[in-house]
């Protein structure tokens, strides 16, 4: 608005706080106060006949989603998948609301969280990060009410990004609502995409921003979509200031893992030689450092492999990989092998990261 029209906007902060002030113990909080401020100003601004204004500013995106909830929700009544939803929003609104945090939407079982959208203040990526670090820690308890109602366990990812976005209401004269849009808002959804089970993931720029407060592992670089370079992204091991608090550590992480569908074929490795018979395979799952997939016959062990690689974005690329059988699973027809990366050009490693990534993104 202009600044002609500042006036009526100091009543409407002079109204809130009236309203808190005249509701001992029942104070609004970050995100109510925000809300029905949207919802005075765009009020006023429709009766002065003016757009409600979109305004640039920085603010830190934290994003949250559950691992493997949507085949989870298949295998319950609808009331059972419902009730444990409800278990595991109110806690975790429980602590953003704690980190004054204002949560923008829930999206099925995610949740996008705003720091610094309603009050720019020193302390935002702070905030956000010790709430990343509290909700993590919170799930422990959660799983504990859920193995005591039959429920599995559950296990979430969060991804948090700092940077400038347009904030401002969405919609129509239908339906509006205020949210923040821009291309800081994608990337906070793509190092949200690339966290695994339990972690907490930063970009580069919250990294940066919140470094001398925090540890954090060594940086692992991913393709994201509409980037050429790789980015670096850390994963969040402790908050250091004014306390410490450490993110729980939930298993030995090396990599995303993605459901995969392609054949391969692959050499038994003897002594200093390769095998001349080529033997088929079917890949199940892909990351960064090895697959599992099915063979038509056992392979020992411990064996080594040189293996090629079809399928999608690899085929006629991933050639000359080395790998070693990590594990064998006898089945009816053949077997189940895991097996791990042990050799491959620097050319291969990235077109399988890039193959990896795109499928993490859902691209």
């Amino acid at each position: 608005m202009t600044e002609e029209n500042q006036l009526p906007l100091q009543i409407i902060a002079g109204f809130l706080d009236q309203l808190d002030s005249s509701l001992p113990g029942q104070e609004l909080t970050a995100h109510g106060r925000l809300r029905l401020s949207q919802l005075i100003e765009n009020e006023l601004a429709a009766h002065l006949g003016l757009e409600p204004q979109a305004k640039t500013q920085q603010v830190t995106i934290l994003l949250s989603d559950l691992r493997g909830f949507t085949q989870m929700s298949e295998q319950f009544p609808p009331a059972d998948v419902i009730g444990l939803l409800n278990r595991y929003f109110t806690k975790m609104n429980s602590i953003i609301h704690d980190h004054e945090g204002v949560i923008d939407k829930f999206m099925g079982d995610a949740i996008m969280v705003l720091f610094g959208v309603h009050e720019e203040r020193d302390d935002d990526l702070l905030r956000a990060i010790r709430c990343a670090t509290h909700m993590q820690q919170a799930m422990d308890e959660i799983n504990l009410g859920n193995r005591e109602v039959g429920m599995p366990e559950l296990f979430m990812g969060i991804g948090i990004n700092t940077g400038e976005v347009v904030a401002g209401n969405v919609g129509s004269e239908y339906h509006s609502e205020f949210t923040v849009i821009g291309d800081q808002v994608n990337l906070a959804s793509r190092v949200e995409a690339h966290s695994l089970r339990g972690q907490v993931l930063l970009s580069e720029n919250s990294f940066t921003l919140a470094e001398e407060s925090i540890e954090v592992a060594s940086p692992r670089q991913v393709y994201i979509k509409g980037k050429r370079d790789p980015v670096n992204l850390y994963e969040l091991k402790a908050v250091t200031r004014p306390d410490l608090i450490e993110v729980p550590s939930r298993e030995i992480r090396r990599g995303p893992r993605v459901d995969v569908d392609f054949p391969f074929q692959f050499h038994a490795v003897e002594g200093k030689g390769v095998s001349e018979e080529a033997q088929q395979g079917h890949a199940l799952d892909l990351s960064y450092s090895g697959l599992r997939g099915r063979v038509a016959f056992s392979v020992e062990q411990m064996s080594d492999l040189k293996l090629s690689l079809s399928g999608g974005m690899l085929a006629g690329e991933a050639e000359e990989i080395y790998a070693k059988v990590l594990s064998v699973v006898q089945q009816e027809q053949g077997c189940e092998v895991t097996m791990e990366f042990t050799s491959m050009p620097l050319a291969v490693d990235e077109v399988i990261r890039r193959y990896v990534d795109r499928i993490v993104e859902g691209s």
